[in-house]
């Protein structure tokens, strides 16, 4: 009885460990990152990655809702610390340079008040998007996300199986 006890408490501290520290599972309940990720995939996050690594442009991230510390959000690092973003008909521009490409051929939208204008990113923080521009609660409307917040770096869509992918960070 005593050595099933030792593995049963074992395996739960190896098991908080990894889930708390290391990697994550999350489900996504909405569209905001619709058409890359949809309501019903489930990714893992790699909670670690951030404490080696610094955010990158392209990298889908969880992070802590600013304004609700409880909710967590997955959203597209847009533009890094020191980088001016600016959204303008229908184009996001990083630095006076418009995006391009496959993954950016849709209109983008200047709502919400960070959404209008140049913005610079200030340091330690990231513009974050939904690739839903339409339907998504971003930086647009809560601002530039401070560093603090990350969560980790979505790296696997697991579910469903017919659309497993491993993530890296395009660049553009």
């Amino acid at each position: 009885m005593r050595e099933i006890a030792e593995t049963v408490v074992w395996a739960f501290l190896v098991a908080f460990i990894i889930r708390y520290f290391v990697i994550e599972g999350y489900y996504i309940p909405s569209s905001s990152m619709a058409p890359t990720l949809v309501p019903g995939n489930r990714v893992l996050v790699a909670k670690f990655y951030y404490r080696f690594y610094r955010p990158q442009h392209g990298d889908i991230i969880v992070f802590r809702y600013p304004s609700n510390k409880k909710k967590n959000l997955i959203k597209r690092v847009m533009a890094l610390p020191g980088e001016t973003i600016r959204i303008e008909n229908g184009l996001v521009y990083i630095n006076g340079v418009p995006l391009q490409g496959d993954r950016f051929n849709r209109v983008y939208f200047n709502t919400g008040y960070y959404g209008k204008g140049e913005q610079a990113v200030p340091e330690n923080s990231y513009f974050v998007l939904g690739d839903n521009r339409e339907h998504s609660r971003d930086s647009r409307y809560f601002g530039p996300l401070n560093r603090r917040y990350l969560i980790g770096r979505v790296m696997f869509r697991g579910l469903p199986l017919k659309r497993v992918q491993f993530f890296k960070a395009p660049t553009y």
